[in-house]
């Protein structure tokens, strides 16, 4: 590959482990950059070699300390630009913001949209990122969105499992496209569980599964989980109705302290994550199954630095 074409991968704090994964598949050394985060509570970033004339990719997913990586990230976006980066393409696994995607109670931020802004306010001028909380967050940034998902490799994970006896499950209508998705890719069928909550900080309680389970296996499909409720009322409400085997999958497995002692005890045989998240509050428990999704993104940056088709990688 000629100097001037030198593919430039970036790791942040919060991505290392991920952004060598990346590297890896892409037979590339990851980029030499440094953070410091200061006893006062500030944060000074340093890249650490030349990137005049390159297309750079910064890989970070937002997760705990989510501010102090938020910053991190824009910072690091700053410091490219000053340096004379052609381009700078914010790879993030996670986009954690992207739960506040819209005004659904008086006197609240639209957040996802205030980090859109913020990333391009620093000159942000790509984002690659996997499956958002809402597709349409796509629609707050002005600069192009590669949005990939979790799918393929999930998928691939229980294709040996699934049976014509499986069907997935929707933890809720928001849901169901991404559940009709994997059940296209297992040859399964779709059921929908009818969530409700009674406030943003309330467990979720499942009333209802929409569709036939009793004597059958079921996958609960979904974008992220933080404390497990959503995930662990569906299984018990499906093993209310006859289903046998309950397993769960979700692209980010965030896992707040105590979530990891719930899933253990609850009816779910085995959730299955990716590794876009690297930061545990806790250990995991030993129903918890990684694969990853460094693959996916390589190919992803790959195609965008070779400037060929990144569509043939949204399947969902």
């Amino acid at each position: 590959m000629p100097k001037e074409n030198k593919l430039l991968i970036f790791p942040g704090s919060g991505s290392r482990k991920f952004t060598t994964a990346i590297c890896r598949y892409l037979r590339v050394k990851p980029g030499h950059c440094d953070a410091k985060h200061y006893a006062e509570g500030n944060t000074f970033v340093r890249v650490g070699e030349n990137v005049r004339g390159r297309d750079v990719f910064f890989v970070q997913s937002l997760s705990y300390p989510v501010n102090d990586h938020l910053m991190e990230m824009l910072f690091y976006i700053d410091a490219f630009k000053r340096a004379s980066a052609n381009s700078v393409t914010a790879v993030i696994p996670f986009f954690s913001y992207g739960k506040g995607d819209k005004k659904d109670e008086p006197r609240v931020s639209i957040r996802a949209r205030v980090v859109a802004d913020c990333l391009e306010a620093a000159g942000v001028d790509r984002i690659v990122t996997m499956d958002l909380h809402a597709p349409q967050i796509q629609g707050f940034f002005h600069v192009p969105v590669d949005h990939l998902y979790a799918l393929p490799v999930i998928a691939d994970h229980f294709k040996r499992k699934v049976t014509r006896n499986w069907v997935v499950v929707a933890p809720d209508v928001g849901a169901a496209q991404m559940a009709n998705g994997y059940a296209k890719a297992l040859g399964a069928k779709t059921v929908i569980a009818e969530k409700t909550r009674k406030g943003p900080r309330a467990r979720a309680s499942v009333n209802r599964i929409i569709g036939h389970v009793s004597g059958k296996n079921a996958l609960i499909v979904d974008d992220f989980t933080i404390t497990g409720g959503t995930l662990i009322a569906t299984a018990e409400k499906l093993k209310e109705e006859g289903a046998k085997n309950i397993h769960a999958a979700v692209a980010h497995g965030v896992l707040t302290p105590g979530s990891c002692a719930l899933v253990q005890a609850s009816p779910i045989k085995e959730l299955v994550i990716t590794d876009t998240l690297e930061y545990r509050f806790e250990p995991l428990t030993k129903k918890v199954t990684i694969v990853s999704a460094a693959g996916l993104f390589a190919k992803a940056i790959r195609n965008i630095h070779q400037q060929t088709s990144v569509s043939q990688l949204f399947s969902s």
